[in-house]
């Protein structure tokens, strides 16, 4: 890697959910102080940089992207000072931190929507998207058209007062800027973003970035399911006509403070498209989240879906398209991820809790996979000591989600609470929901896990697994998830050109047990065997290997041979190219 290339190229970066992470006064929720005596951990795991999610001032309606003002932070974090020392704190230790941008809307109690609404003569009334009712054959009022919002149902809410509908593609109290108003772009990016720019942050994470350009005619979607009165639209409101010239506009404040970005870019398979947002010389994005992963196993919206109808092809072919923006050919750059706030658990999804052993080297597994792929890494909160998802015997009352309970409500209205179709819904819940991610960290064993006090009540529920599974445990075990994530990010910074940008080739993808691949740099190459079943393996690895010199970097077995890999084993090696 040349010494020109911009810090973030080799990077791993800690994503935290402030809520979940560590409550420092006892109020059950955790807090911008708790982070900071967190730094030391965060630090020893050898990760470069960390990403908070939203801090600021929110009615919280759903977990704080809804922003009722930019300038302030959520009064049970802390306050502007506390998130001040935090950077300065994180940049002692030689830390860089980004923050989350979330400007595709805002809460509806910002004191901007507020204006927006009180007449349809305000001066920020174009600040929002408000569009006049259709009336049907009999006279009923009815929205501008059928679009779903993400979180379900109508994407346009009625105001009684002015006579209108606003368009919110998440929740009614997530009202969608106008970004089509050129003031409104001026006062985002002046008060969401150079307001902290100048405190010292180092870059964002962008929230939905390629929603804000809307194709103004607002036509009907294409009806996909016939059921649903209101239909799935991202067809009509990601990568719209004007999206780039809004993100060269703000690449321009960005570039004055050298802020590194990484776009959220949902709905966006193609890679030429992707490409049009971080290719070096559009100067838009430094990368992007790109979903193909994740999203592996559900239908049109997220809990579509069957747990576990997945096929390790359809893995592969998901990785191998991602990969593609980093081959070589391109400008561009992207990021390897597994976990995010908005994602279950990786080990739920495609490792094993059967047994202590099998979740351990699940988890070790896993992790091979997401640190040996090209790109910025990024790990989340609790992935680092394998937590999984909340036990499927979790009644309903015990998520959070706004998304989880909305659809369980949708569902029970369809069906008329049908069990069959109801229980369907749960199972979904248990296998797919945003929650499981947000359960409180597991620091210790102690009562409430070290996420709060002993007394205190948890925002949400912690995990009934804690007592077994917690950081303070691990870190006592050097055979331990988060002893191997600690080694595992360790040779990845010593091994850049070839864990971070070799070019990723599949050398069996329609191996429906067994994945092997390979990263080549110039005079190196790895050599990634993962095994992604409760079984043995036969494995063939002398065609990548040979007779060439070769060492074992990482591996969570003691297995030796080239021809067989044990139930979820996995293995990197480094090979003289």
């Amino acid at each position: 890697m040349s010494r020109e290339a911009p810090w973030w190229k080799n990077a791993t970066i800690y994503q935290i959910y402030p809520a979940s992470y560590k409550d420092s006064n006892g109020d059950g929720i955790g807090d911008i102080p708790g982070i900071h005596s967190k730094l030391d951990y965060i630090q020893g795991l050898g990760v470069d940089a960390i990403w908070l999610c939203p801090m600021y001032d929110s009615p919280q309606y759903d977990m704080g992207y809804d922003i009722r003002d930019y300038e302030k932070v959520y009064e049970p974090y802390g306050t502007v000072a506390d998130v001040e020392a935090l950077i300065a704190a994180c940049h002692e230790r030689g830390m860089k931190i980004l923050l989350d941008l979330v400007i595709n809307h805002t809460s509806h109690l910002h004191a901007w929507f507020q204006e927006s609404r009180s007449s349809k003569t305000s001066a920020k009334r174009d600040w929002y998207i408000w569009r006049p009712a259709k009336y049907d054959a009999d006279g009923n009022r009815r929205p501008p058209n059928n679009w779903r919002s993400v979180f379900g149902g109508s994407a346009w809410e009625w105001d009684e007062e002015t006579q209108e509908y606003y368009l919110h593609l998440f929740a009614v109290q997530q009202p969608d800027l106008n970004w089509e108003n050129p003031t409104m772009r001026a006062t985002v990016y002046e008060s969401a973003m150079e307001f902290w720019l100048r405190k010292g942050i180092d870059g964002f994470r962008v929230d939905t970035v390629n929603m804000y350009s809307k194709e103004q005619s607002f036509q009907d979607a294409p009806i996909i399911d016939s059921r649903l009165e209101w239909q799935p639209a991202s067809s009509l409101y990601c990568n719209g006509p004007r999206i780039h010239e809004f993100m060269r506009e703000m690449g321009e404040i960005l570039l004055k403070y050298n802020a590194m970005t990484v776009g959220e870019l949902p709905h966006t398979p193609e890679v030429a498209d992707v490409l049009s947002y971080v290719s070096e010389k559009e100067k838009q994005l430094s990368m992007v989240f790109q979903f193909d992963i994740v999203d592996i196993g559900t239908g049109a919206v997220r809990f579509d879906t069957v747990p576990h109808a997945w096929t390790l092809p359809d893995l592969r072919e998901r990785v191998a398209r991602t990969q593609a923006l980093m081959d070589g050919t391109t400008d561009g750059w992207s990021t390897t991820f597994l976990e995010n706030h908005d994602q279950a658990r990786s080990i739920s999804r495609w490792g094993s809790e059967a047994t202590p052993e099998l979740w351990a080297r699940s988890a070790k597994m896993l992790a091979m996979l997401v640190a040996s792929l090209s790109g910025t890494l990024y790990v989340y909160q609790g992935q680092e000591i394998g937590m999984v998802n909340a036990p499927a015997e979790w009644d309903i009352s015990e998520y959070k989600d706004l998304d989880s309970l909305n659809y369980y409500k949708f569902v029970q209205e369809l069906s008329k609470n049908d069990p069959v179709a109801v229980g369907a819904a749960k199972s979904a819940i248990a296998h797919l929901a945003r929650d499981h991610a947000r359960i409180p960290m597991q620091w210790d064993g102690t009562p409430n896990a070290g996420f709060t006090t002993a007394t205190a009540k948890p925002w949400m529920r912690v995990h009934d697994n804690y007592p077994e599974l917690n950081a303070k445990r691990q870190a006592l075990d050097s055979s331990s998830v988060l002893s191997f994530w600690r080694e595992l990010l360790q040779v990845r910074r010593a091994h850049p050109e070839v864990f971070a940008e070799g070019v990723f080739v599949d050398t069996d993808p329609l191996n429906e047990s067994v994945f092997v691949f390979e990263k080549t740099a110039a005079s190196q190459k790895l050599v990634v065997a993962l095994n992604f079943t409760g079984d043995k393996q036969p494995v063939d690895l002398t065609a990548q290997i040979g007779s060439k010199s070769y060492k074992a970097l990482l591996r969570n077995c003691e297995g030796e041979s080239l021809a067989e890999l044990e139930a979820y084993e996995g293995r990197v090696y480094l090979v003289d190219n």
